[in-house]
């Protein structure tokens, strides 16, 4: 199920809401059961099998908390650690069972022509947002930072949130720990929540979705004229942005209107003047995530300038691994590890010397030429597409960019426009300027919104593609 859907708008997120806050505030508990039963039905709805992947995911974690909880409290680390190492493994072994076994096989029979059969093992959504968070939590305890959550019921709404559950974004433990047990949700709250989410809806269903068209078709054609090339790559840049951006705005929404406040995911990643900036800006959560569970505990920059750089390509191979098991993802973590260790070595230095324009446009060019790594599975079709990129055809500007272009002028200024903070710039300067008709701005919010979700769902109706890039991952 996807939250641009007519199911979820229409049946699901009606019959939860209603569910939810049918139960008193004051029983906290019993709300909780109410999000873990929707938020089963929800991934179970396209996959009702992995509902017991999940499931054991819960409960290990769940026991394997306690126990290192309970060692901690003892002052018996030494019997929490390995309890620690165990539960990692664990969460380790799951994730790698389901999402690498083929690619690793794959990989064997590629070199030693060893012809192993594929089990063609199919990747449960959203195994590597829930897997992390889980991590995250037993570290967290063994940390002393949060305590073991001793109700299974209140540890699994956690777990299964279903805002955040399939693709983000990777909320810690500890930054709804105090929400888990005591949260209410007052009008003011649950309106901001649904304003997040309808712009959300917005981005993914109106840009995300209609400029996936323009990717989608250039990709498929053998030849390009550089400029088509270059067209379809931005097209692809702003259609993974719009679509995970949007699904994170509306995550953040929908959890606001449950009484949680998520961490922002996005924060304009398209007007950062380096590769280091972008990635402090581009899926903060998984960014956070690496920092503090994977870089900091390597030795981070602890250690000296040598072991900082390795460090770094340890996170953005283990970065690329992440997002999926084929070698172009690896490729892509490498790709950018390098990069962000030229920037690490004085390059980053040189660009807060130059102009922003030249910063931005190097920015642009590493991040959309990355993107075709990251789109094209294969990497021989991604190394065809860039030589595309740089001239290879030797036609700068044919028809194929021209019929493209010309049809989606439109909504390519829509999508350039909407990557920035203008959009929110010019309406916060407007409700500002209408701060003393508080009604009327009130009002005309209410019709931008009402307008928004109106013109959404009539896309959505006619329209074909929906599904989230994100979900594969």
């Amino acid at each position: 199920m996807v939250f641009s859907s007519s199911v979820f708008l229409t049946a699901f997120l009606p019959l939860t809401l209603l569910a939810y806050f049918l139960v008193p505030a004051r029983f906290i508990k019993a709300r909780n059961a109410v999000l873990l039963a929707a938020s089963l039905v929800f991934y179970g709805w396209g996959e009702p099998k992995y509902i017991l992947v999940m499931i054991f995911s819960i409960v290990f974690n769940y026991v394997c908390g306690l126990t290192i909880g309970g060692n901690i409290k003892k002052e018996d680390k030494h019997r929490a650690k390995p309890m620690l190492i165990f539960c990692v493994l664990g969460n380790l072994a799951l994730l790698g069972f389901f999402k690498y076994t083929d690619f690793v096989l794959e990989t064997v029979n590629m070199l030693t022509d060893a012809g192993l059969t594929l089990p063609g093992i199919a990747l449960p959504i959203g195994i590597s947002f829930y897997t992390f968070q889980t991590m995250s939590y037993v570290i967290d305890v063994y940390r002393g930072k949060v305590d073991a959550q001793r109700d299974i019921v209140t540890f699994g709404a956690y777990v299964t949130l279903f805002p955040q559950l399939i693709a983000g974004p990777i909320v810690r433990y500890s930054d709804v720990e105090v929400m888990l047990v005591g949260r209410r949700t007052n009008l003011e709250q649950a309106a901001r929540g649904v304003r997040r989410f309808i712009i959300g809806f917005g981005k993914k269903v109106l840009l995300a979705n209609q400029i996936y068209v323009v990717w989608m078709e250039l990709s498929s054609m053998e030849n390009l004229s550089t400029a088509a090339a270059w067209l379809g790559a931005v097209a692809f840049t702003f259609q993974i942005y719009f679509d995970f951006s949007g699904y994170s705005d509306m995550a953040i929404g929908l959890g606001k209107i449950f009484g949680f406040d998520y961490l922002e995911n996005f924060n304009y990643p398209y007007i950062s003047r380096s590769i280091t900036e972008f990635w402090r800006r581009w899926h903060m959560s998984l960014s956070s995530w690496f920092k503090e569970y994977v870089y900091i505990p390597l030795g981070g920059n602890r250690k000296g300038l040598a072991r900082q750089l390795v460090n770094i390509s340890i996170v953005w191979a283990l970065t690329g691994l992440w997002h999926g098991a084929s070698w172009n993802f690896v490729v892509w973590g490498i790709y950018y590890g390098i990069i962000l260790i030229i920037e690490k070595l004085g390059l980053l230095k040189l660009l807060k010397k130059c102009p922003a324009a030249i910063g931005h446009i190097y920015s642009l060019i590493i991040i959309v030429t990355g993107w075709v790594i990251f789109a094209v599975d294969d990497l021989g079709q991604a190394v065809h597409y860039i030589g595309m990129m740089m001239g290879s055809s030797g036609v700068f500007a044919g028809d194929d960019f021209m019929y493209y272009f010309g049809t989606r002028v439109w909504l390519l200024i829509a999508c350039v426009i909407g990557s920035t903070p203008l959009p929110k710039m010019v309406c916060d300067a407007a409700l500002k300027k209408l701060g003393k008709k508080e009604a009327l701005s009130g009002v005309l919010e209410t019709l931008l919104m009402i307008g928004i979700m109106v013109l959404s769902m009539a896309f959505l109706v006619s329209g074909s593609y929906n599904p989230f890039l994100y979900f594969r991952f």
